[in-house]
């Protein structure tokens, strides 16, 4: 992880209607006002007005990028206007992924236009790249045992109860799923291991030695075949009309629970504490990851609500 603001992950997806069936997506998250780490205010983009295909002749959003972004770091593309700056969107860019999980996006006078819709904020805001910044959330989960190594079951629905690892955020305080930005030329899978070992092991603290050791269990971990939760646009607060947050939420379970039981939980970077959470609907996590966590559920059988009926909300 980078500690810098625009490395932030721990994201929410798009918003999904309500009711069972076809979904519709929105955003909300990203018409926050102000935006994040500044006081620049966004004015209230009307539902019906989100969409770009709605013509609003009077759109005028304000511009903004941080100083963060425009000193220049490592992450960060140069402004547009750079002459030694040509961006190949919606394409492998060098080491830069400009293509989007979610297909073709418009590019309007030379600008990435935001999939989900207006924002009322032109620019990058806190993000580094112009078009897609992708993000990564590895979820590592086991089942729940007794000191005897047998499963535990949920005395209501009877289904088995199922563990994950969660951090506690340094930012905001709220417990979530370990994750972060893909490096330019990393493999999504590279950056959910690195981003695991760094938040929930604290491998950057780590000596040689027992990085090696942490190597070779996280290995026995993230080389099966692991179950992609979500792929796609993010509804953040950083979003702008030009700049969003995409991410690649994937889950490894550890089915005997002997790979999880010889790594020794330690939070490091931006995480303050890590521990093995249950998974159900009480949950209370950043942003939207209790989502993540109940697809998850439904992919391995496990628990997730009391209620019978649970299965048909967001």
């Amino acid at each position: 992880s980078n500690l810098s603001p625009a490395h932030w992950s721990h994201l929410q997806p798009l918003k999904m209607s309500k009711s069972c069936g076809i979904t519709k997506f929105h955003h909300s998250k990203a018409l926050t006002s102000p935006y994040p780490g500044s006081n620049v205010e966004r004015s209230q983009v009307p539902q019906d007005k989100v969409g770009w295909l709605t013509e609003w002749r009077d759109y005028s959003p304000v511009e903004y990028t941080s100083g963060a972004v425009l000193a220049g770091p490592k992450w960060a593309d140069p402004q547009l206007s750079d002459k030694n700056f040509s961006p190949r969107f919606n394409e492998r860019d060098g080491e830069v992924e400009r293509k989007s999980l979610n297909g073709l996006y418009v590019v309007e006078s030379g600008r990435p236009r935001n999939p989900a819709g207006r924002t009322d904020l032109t620019g990058r805001g806190l993000l580094g790249c112009w078009g897609p910044n992708h993000a990564a959330d590895p979820i590592i989960t086991r089942w729940k045992r007794d000191s005897s190594g047998n499963k535990i079951a949920h005395p209501v629905t009877g289904k088995n109860v199922l563990q994950f690892v969660a951090i506690k955020r340094r930012d905001c305080g709220e417990w979530a799923i370990p994750g972060g930005m893909v490096d330019p030329g990393e493999k999504i899978s590279a950056t959910l291991k690195r981003e695991f070992g760094e938040e929930a092991l604290n491998s950057l603290q780590k000596s040689p030695k027992e990085k090696e050791e942490l190597e070779k269990q996280l290995h026995r971990l993230f080389s099966q075949e692991p179950f992609v939760v979500y792929r796609g646009y993010v509804d953040d607060p950083r979003n702008t009309d030009n700049a969003w947050m995409e991410t690649e939420a994937v889950n490894y379970h550890d089915e005997s629970g002997e790979t999880m039981d010889n790594l020794p939980l330690e939070a490091g970077d931006d995480a303050g504490k890590v521990k093995w959470v249950d998974i159900s609907e009480k949950l209370k996590l950043y942003a939207n990851h209790s989502h993540f966590l109940k697809l998850v559920t439904e992919k391995r059988g496990a628990h997730w609500s009391e209620d019978p009926a649970s299965g048909c909300r967001d």
